[in-house]
């Protein structure tokens, strides 16, 4: 009887999550479908309001357009810099602080102190207005530097590569040590690539953090061709959003829906990057890391 109650206890939670799951599937999806659609409708459908999961009227003139517009195309480019040269600052700041403070005590009585140090700066910050002042004053405002250096240590990627260095066994790192290997090539040679899985999945996480960042952009930019390319969609979505309440005439509003299609084509585009770079990583997160062939 006990272990009936059990199955259909395990039934219903399965059920419950399953049902969850399809919930959450279906929020995060339907919208994308919805502007995938939308960009490749026709003028007409968009501006009636006849577009919902499937395209009506199907057109590519919205792409098309697209390639004739210089101001997307270097919002792009500032964001293709922006991702690439923040990620590298990223990824070699995390990896510098996570070594060293991945360490015995015994091997750096300091380690507790900063680590406290690096908790404190991840639990508090001070605020938007300290953090402008302090970019101002250095002289980066309106500058590509101005959307990477805010951000170049993410702490909370340096604690998860500092738990995956932590957990590495150390009759590894006993036997390196033995074979006179010195710190350095400790950490290019043994570490690093042991870690690619963790280092993979933290990468995911600055490419995706760069590639989406738009409220610095509007902060910090001034110059219309500098800008990146979400804080040039987001005014695109705000534009749109308020478009009906905005007391314009039928005309004029009929005039600026029919960019509505011109507008959903931006937005897919820009999301194609994510999509192509992440099948290159994905990999390794089923990967796992396989190091309990050596036992301590």
């Amino acid at each position: 009887m006990r272990k009936r109650y059990h199955s259909l206890e395990n039934t219903i939670v399965d059920t419950v999550v399953i049902i969850l799951t399809v919930f959450v599937f279906c929020a995060c999806i339907v919208p994308l479908l919805n502007v995938l659609a939308l960009s490749f409708s026709g003028k007409d459908a968009a501006i009636a309001g006849k577009v919902s999961l499937l395209p009506v009227d199907f057109t590519l003139d919205s792409y098309r357009y697209l390639l004739q517009e210089k101001r997307f195309f270097l919002s792009f480019w500032v964001s293709v810099k922006r991702t690439v040269l923040g990620t590298a600052i990223n990824m070699i700041l995390t990896v510098l602080m996570a070594y060293p403070l991945s360490l015995e005590t015994r091997q750096f009585p300091s380690r507790n102190r900063y680590m406290w140090f690096l908790i404190f700066t991840m639990l508090f910050n001070g605020g938007v207005v300290p953090w402008y002042f302090v970019i101002r004053n250095l002289g980066l405002i309106d500058s590509i530097w101005a959307l990477v250096l805010p951000g170049a240590v993410p702490v909370f990627n340096v604690i998860l590569i500092i738990n995956f260095f932590r957990n590495i066994p150390g009759a590894i790192k006993e036997s390196a040590q033995l074979d006179g290997v010195g710190p350095v090539r400790m950490l290019l040679q043994m570490l690093i690539p042991l870690s690619k899985p963790a280092l993979a999945t933290v990468m995911l996480f600055c490419i995706v953090n760069h590639w989406n960042s738009f409220f610095d952009g509007m902060i910090l930019i001034d110059t219309p061709e500098k800008v990146p390319l979400q804080t040039y969609i987001q005014s695109l979505v705000i534009r749109i959003s308020d478009m009906s309440q905005s007391g314009l005439s039928a005309e004029q509003l009929a005039e600026r829906m029919s960019q509505r299609t011109f507008n959903a084509s931006k937005i897919v585009i820009s999301t194609i990057p994510i999509l192509v770079i992440y099948p290159f990583l994905q990999r390794y997160f089923v990967t796992g890391i396989t190091l309990g062939s050596v036992k301590e």
